[in-house]
């Protein structure tokens, strides 16, 4: 449980002011259909991830024992830092908006996803533990559970929490689980 929980809660914290956030709240503007805008999240979010999980997997065979500890860890206070870096809307309208919300959100969501810093945490989390479907499976319920309120409720949300104060907040509680995580690998040794 440890890889779903650890994959839930990066990434569904990664997701706080994130690009695909902006991109939910852009998709959400633009199309009425949230459920196709969701089943688009859901569908972009497991093709990437599971190539990513899957990459991750592949790579921890040649990461030395003792060292996933402070991988994991210092991934996390990596994606603190990163996380005080505005993300921008860098999404243009196209030619997939006219193919419909669901196509839309698929495409959009899965090409905003490569080299974001959840996309590399979830390569990061699947070669540290030995729990690929888990790790997929948290990730993805991680990206949903910060992007489907976006879809949902954005609009209202930004009125009442500042990004750039939710963003310090998600810096420091990153910051905590990097520590946390290399403390608890110390202890092992």
């Amino acid at each position: 449980m440890d890889a779903f929980i650890s994959s839930f809660t990066g990434v569904a914290i990664a997701e706080i002011g994130d690009k695909t956030q902006l991109l939910s709240l852009f998709l959400a503007a633009r199309f009425r259909a949230r459920g196709a805008i969701v089943a688009g999240i859901l569908v972009a979010t497991l093709l990437n991830h599971a190539a990513s999980a899957w990459f991750g997997a592949w790579v921890a065979q040649f990461i030395p024992a003792g060292w996933h500890a402070w991988l994991l860890g210092g991934s996390f206070i990596a994606v603190a830092l990163w996380l005080l870096i505005p993300d921008k809307d860098d999404s243009e309208e196209n030619a997939t908006l006219k193919y419909g919300a669901f196509v839309a959100s698929t495409v959009l969501f899965f090409l905003a996803e490569i080299g974001d810093k959840t996309q590399i945490a979830t390569v990061i989390l699947a070669a540290t533990y030995d729990a690929t479907t888990l790790v997929i499976i948290g990730t993805t319920l991680g990206m949903l559970a910060a992007n489907v309120p976006v879809v949902y409720f954005g609009k209202y949300i930004l009125e009442v929490v500042p990004l750039d104060w939710a963003r310090r907040v998600a810096c420091g509680v990153f910051m905590l689980l990097g520590v946390l995580t290399i403390a608890k690998g110390m202890a092992w040794i």
